[in-house]
């Protein structure tokens, strides 16, 4: 993610690790063929971070990795729903 061809800014590493978790949880849905759509409400989100055993996260700091995301256009939100943006090639 921290590419030098990636237009989007920076973000801390932790953020980043956050955003993989949402990003994989896509892809898995994906190719699993679940019924799961591409899209997530925020409190999913919220509690995909928080199970992530990557992660060890509080809600708060959840809500903040989502807050950064969509400033910073790693998501974005379409009828309450957020999306992963996908990075350029």
């Amino acid at each position: 993610m921290s590419n030098l061809t990636d237009p989007r800014p920076p973000l801390p590493e932790w953020i980043l690790n956050a955003y993989d978790v949402l990003a994989s949880r896509v892809t898995d849905a994906d190719t699993e063929r679940e019924t799961a759509s591409q899209s997530f409400t925020r409190d999913r989100a919220v509690d995909l971070l928080l199970t992530a055993e990557a992660l060890s996260l509080e809600s708060e700091d959840a809500n903040y990795v989502l807050t950064r995301l969509l400033e910073r256009g790693y998501l974005y939100e379409v009828d309450d729903e957020l999306r992963v943006t996908e990075p350029m090639d």
